[in-house]
């Protein structure tokens, strides 16, 4: 069986590390340096992606008519920040057959909006977007530029820089299936030494039920996957995310709330940035079996043409038919039916909690389009050419 998510990035070995490996000796202070020196500014950890985005928006304490600019093909827990934060959201659009918005997007947006303060950029899928033209249009405007990391920690520009070197703030998350993925967590890296100085708030601590869960769910997640074909893992599934003890990645209801690190999810990302050259080799290699293999009609010709720089978290596609794909996928135990992104403000579920108004075209093109193939560690050579058999066989009987 393969999963696009559903503890991605673990097997047996890390799921046992998880729990028992890790215990709670303290690693906040070693994630905290390997970040700064990495990355050449002020971190602090924190437990989600979201919450460092609201901790830079509340250093930067931007008039309320202030806009941010983000990429109109993204994720709610983007969204959130900026409004919980009262300010403006300025979609971007991506370019036509692209991830990422483009420089000239940026500049005509900020001569018609002047409100627009900061920019985010994303990389999304680890895709690298062109941020030598952004930065520099980001300078002559003299925009705040936040780097989110999310997808893209370990990529690299077309200039060759490595991705966190170029905004005023790096956002990273820690979440489930994304390139470093502790079950949870995040950080803000301050790069600009104009905010390094500046107070930060107190933090709130996690609760133990969400700390509980959160150990189990890579345990709980390899048991599923591999007992999904026997039936057990499909009830096992339902019931412990019936009961709440199979952690969410995020809830469309839950306000924003700064929570301090725990020592374990901090021990977890550090091991998990001490594999990571090994773990974007890997998708790097899977990916490329992709290009080569599937039908060229389903191919992003941006997305080839950057599987070396980027960390290629997930490998997409367009295709016709996308559901009924999935669901012939499916009958060969390949479920990639979680859709990353299925709408411009994405999960779909929650675009209605936005004020999204049909600004991105090309981003709902693509979300209408896409579907992502896994590249994670459990997908091997002989899956991902099974993956391009059942898709390339797809395509000939339409």
């Amino acid at each position: 069986m393969v999963f696009n998510s559903l503890g991605s990035n673990y097997n047996f070995k890390f799921a046992m590390k998880a729990l028992f490996g890790f215990g709670n000796a303290s690693d906040g202070p070693g994630l905290k340096a390997l970040l700064e020196n990495q990355f050449q500014g002020q971190a602090t950890l924190l437990y989600k992606g979201r919450e460092a985005i609201a901790l830079a928006l509340r250093l930067l304490n931007l008039p309320k008519a202030s806009a941010v600019a983000i990429n109109g093909y993204t994720c709610y827990a983007v969204y959130q920040p900026i409004v919980e934060a009262g300010l403006t959201v300025e979609y971007l659009d991506v370019e036509n057959g692209a991830l990422n918005f483009s420089a000239q997007t940026l500049l005509e947006s900020v001569q018609k909006n002047p409100q627009i303060k900061v920019v985010i950029i994303q990389n999304t899928l680890g895709y690298p977007c062109d941020v030598k033209a952004i930065a520099q249009v980001c300078k002559e405007k003299n925009l705040i530029l936040i780097e989110d990391l999310a997808h893209s920690v370990g990529a690299k520009y077309s200039s060759g820089q490595p991705a966190g070197s170029v905004g005023d703030f790096v956002v990273l998350s820690f979440g489930q299936d994304k390139i470093i993925d502790a079950v949870s967590g995040g950080a803000l890296i301050v790069k600009n030494k104009k905010y390094q100085s500046l107070a930060l708030p107190t933090l709130t601590s996690v609760t133990s039920k969400k700390k509980l869960a959160d150990r189990f769910y890579p345990n709980f997640t390899w048991k599923i996957r591999t007992n999904y074909s026997m039936g057990v893992g499909r009830i096992d599934h339902l019931i412990l995310k019936k009961l709440g003890w199979l952690s969410q990645p995020m809830g469309a209801d839950e306000k924003i709330i700064l929570h301090s690190l725990p020592n374990w999810y901090a021990k977890m990302a550090k091991y998990c940035f001490e594999n990571l050259l090994a773990n974007i080799s890997h998708r790097k290699t899977i990916s490329q079996i992709y290009a080569n293999g599937l039908n060229k009609k389903v191919l992003i010709p941006s997305v080839v043409s950057q599987i070396n720089n980027s960390t290629n978290l997930r490998f997409p596609i367009l295709v016709n038919n996308r559901e009924l794909l999935i669901s012939k996928l499916k009958t060969s135990g390949i479920h990639v039916s979680d859709i990353w992104y299925d709408a411009p403000i994405a999960p779909k579920k929650y675009l209605a909690k936005t004020n999204y108004n049909h600004e991105c075209l090309n981003a709902e093109k693509i979300s209408a389009g896409m579907l992502n193939l896994p590249t994670h560690i459990n997908v091997t050579k002989a899956i991902a050419e099974n993956i391009i058999r059942g898709i390339n066989l797809w395509i000939q009987s339409q």
